[in-house]
């Protein structure tokens, strides 16, 4: 019989019974929302290219105004794109077990549980596993989604200007676009690090019963407050772990370059940006039941990498200036490593060494 590791529609069929409904609005307000996101979108990617200095190509990266059920399929195409590989070897080891199919069904409703409880919190998202349009090779792939039921029930939570939040959350999310269209190798490489972590994918028996052991053990001492650990930490064999660090390495990096435009661009075109951020950072901060979900989650390992991103990218750009820290983007040689996010010196004497004094 055919084994798959998740019944991806029993996945989206989930998601799609138990995700909250969005707010309450009308549908030509709906519509007025959607029409005020496409074009905050165009005008922060030039906002965005005339900071930092990145030149993005034309017409790549399509951007998808959508709503909670759609950022789920998107969010199931990009697993599914992701996990292809693993499933593969799984299909294989399993095809003659009765317990492939159900196996399939239970973690096809765990992802859609997952997907469910985060699709009212995602304002945006770029999706850089998305292959483009067959048959254009000029196009990088890639795609970004804006979540409009989302965007509009935080401006309302927040009680911020709408017009100003929108354009807050483009700067923020076309700067992942332009990144990614800007430098076209990044995408391949990010993807080819990912498909690495999958592959070394270890599926001893005897191999997932001790990673599930410890697992639970490291659950219960971070629930006490013991230790720091996600879901995302107890998947990785110890060949895993440098990769991971590579990947975590790129996504501090990207998280916190958007930062840095977001806080660059946001006064010249923003009126109440210093309200919208001073709001949202309080946001951002959860607590209760929804905290421990977070940080099981490894959605408090994303904080860090706005932190400490953003960290990195002021450093560098106070040091050498913008040009300096494009430099980030000229091959794989030259992103940070994890431990140069936590001190950009490193980085900076890597690719800026200072001359050497006459002697």
């Amino acid at each position: 019989m055919s084994s798959s590791m998740v019944d991806w529609t029993l996945a989206f069929t989930t998601a799609q019974r138990l995700v909250k409904p969005g707010p309450e609005i009308s549908r030509e307000g709906a519509a007025a929302a959607v029409a005020e996101l496409r074009d905050a979108a165009a005008r922060a990617e030039a906002y965005v290219t005339d900071y930092t200095g990145l030149v993005t190509p034309s017409a790549t990266a399509p951007v998808l105004v959508v709503d909670r059920p759609g950022w789920i399929q998107a969010n199931i195409d990009a697993f599914r794109t992701i996990l292809t590989p693993l499933n593969d070897r799984v299909a294989e080891r399993m095809q003659n077990s009765a317990l492939g199919g159900l196996g399939g069904r239970i973690t096809g409703v765990e992802v859609g549980a997952l997907l469910s409880y985060l699709a009212p919190k995602v304002l945006g998202q770029f999706d850089p596993f998305f292959p483009g349009q067959p048959g254009e090779s000029e196009n990088p792939g890639g795609r970004l989604l804006l979540v409009a039921p989302n965007v509009v029930a935080v401006e309302r939570e927040l009680a911020v200007d709408p017009t100003d939040f929108r354009l807050w959350v483009c700067l923020h999310e076309e700067t992942h676009r332009v990144q990614f269209t800007a430098v076209p190798w990044l995408r391949d490489y990010l993807n080819g690090e990912i498909a690495e972590v999958v592959a070394t994918a270890d599926l001893d028996t005897a191999a997932i019963a001790q990673m599930v052991r410890d697992g639970i053990k490291r659950v219960s001492e971070s629930l006490r407050g013991e230790t720091e650990v996600s879901i995302i930490d107890l998947v990785q064999t110890p060949a895993q772990r440098e990769i991971v660090d590579r990947i975590t390495a790129v996504m501090s990096l990207l998280e916190g370059h958007a930062e840095l435009v977001m806080d660059g661009v946001g006064p010249e075109v923003i009126p109440s940006v210093e309200q919208i951020r001073a709001k949202f950072t309080v946001r951002r901060k959860a607590q209760g039941f929804d905290a421990i979900l977070r940080k099981l989650l490894g959605l408090e390992a994303k904080m860090r990498q706005y932190r400490d991103g953003s960290a990195f990218c002021r450093a560098v750009l106070d040091a050498v200036g913008m040009d300096g820290l494009n430099k980030v983007w000229t091959s794989p040689e030259t992103l940070p490593t994890r431990a140069e996010i936590a001190d950009p010196q490193l980085w900076l004497a890597r690719i800026h060494p200072q001359p050497a004094a006459a002697g």
